[in-house]
């Protein structure tokens, strides 16, 4: 099931981005300082309470786009302007665009380099009333580390793994390619299994419900109802031969910081080209009565060259989780593979 939001059309004035940033102040920003100063509510056994649905609808894109390299942060001016313009393109009444897609049209609509926005960007199929509205700040990135903002380069094995997949979605594209032989062949995602952990996807079924307790805690994702199951007991990760979609979580308390960490992973969950060396650390703090600070830092010897981490406020939200019905009665995997084999008969 998807969300609806209304867009209110923006009155700023368009702005172009060519300003250096002054001094940071920023939501994002404002939630590191209130590390400092905040006391968050508690549960009956005294750790900050992070139970509720928790929402990531950032517009800030996970990497620095190339053209803001150097520059860690827009001006007020920038982000009124980027708001503004978001609410002109996406107001309901217009193609859907996802993931960091948002941002980069929105920016290049700003700077004068593209005009609007239609499907025939590679998306299709959604109306821009079937996403939510996005956060902005002044971020270039969610990125933090490395300080370009800037995911580090893969490894020879990735990059084939990677190249690989890019020349499969292609010949699939142009109708030149054959989608699969069976089920297995295709995407996790595609296949119901999981959208794998930690999902850091915005703006399309990007929320997350926390249940507490003193010795465990649960994350509900809305995409795909992937639920994790975090343990605070103290216990060791299990032996490396055993292997879980979303990973083996345990997690403890550093002061008010619940910090995560999780091994174990089967290859290709986090993304295609994952290993099973994917260790992931996160920290959850809440910095505000409606922010809780997600850091995750990736460390895949397997895939990168060198681990990075990214951070991400999520958003207290008063919409419940809703139910992700995916391939109602399977028939859409069926379908593709179908039409794959009708494909080769010609």
């Amino acid at each position: 099931m998807y969300r609806y939001f209304t867009f209110a059309l923006g009155l700023a004035v368009i702005l172009p981005l060519t300003q250096e940033s002054g001094v940071a102040q920023t939501q994002a920003n404002n939630t590191t300082a209130g590390k400092q100063t905040y006391s968050p509510p508690r549960t009956g056994d005294g750790k900050p309470d992070l139970q509720g649905v928790w929402a990531n609808n950032n517009a800030t894109p996970l990497q620095r786009p190339k053209v803001l390299e150097g520059r860690a942060f827009l001006t007020p001016e920038e982000v009124t302007a980027l708001k503004a313009k978001a609410n002109e393109l996406f107001n309901g009444q217009s193609d859907a665009a996802f993931g960091d897609m948002v941002y980069e049209t929105v920016f290049a609509n700003v700077r004068g380099t593209k005009s609007g926005f239609t499907q025939e960007d590679g998306v299709g199929g959604y109306e821009s009333l079937w996403m939510v509205q996005r956060d902005w700040d002044n971020r270039t990135s969610l990125i933090t580390d490395p300080k370009d903002g800037r995911i580090p380069p893969m490894t020879p094995a990735a990059q084939k793994i990677a190249a690989a997949d890019a020349a499969a979605n292609q010949a699939e594209r142009t109708g030149h390619g054959t989608p699969a032989t069976g089920p297995e062949d295709r995407p996790l995602g595609e296949r119901c299994i999981t959208s794998g952990s930690p999902h850091m996807g915005a703006g399309y079924n990007s929320y997350f419900q926390i249940a507490q307790s003193p010795n465990s805690i649960a994350i509900l994702a809305e995409m795909m109802h992937d639920v994790r199951m975090i343990r605070l007991d103290g216990s060791p990760h299990p032996p490396s031969n055993v292997q879980l979609w979303l990973g083996d979580s345990r997690g403890h308390w550093e002061g008010d910081t619940l910090v995560v960490d999780t091994t174990n992973y089967l290859p290709g969950v986090f993304r295609k080209f994952s290993t099973d060396k994917l260790h992931v650390v996160e920290k959850f703090t809440r910095t505000g009565d409606d922010v809780v600070q997600w850091e995750i830092t990736i460390d895949d010897p397997g895939a990168w060259t060198k681990p990075w981490t990214a951070m991400i406020p999520l958003r207290r939200s008063k919409d419940p989780i809703f139910e992700y019905a995916c391939h109602e009665d399977n028939y859409g995997l069926y379908n593709i593979l179908a039409g794959a084999r009708a494909e080769e008969k010609h």
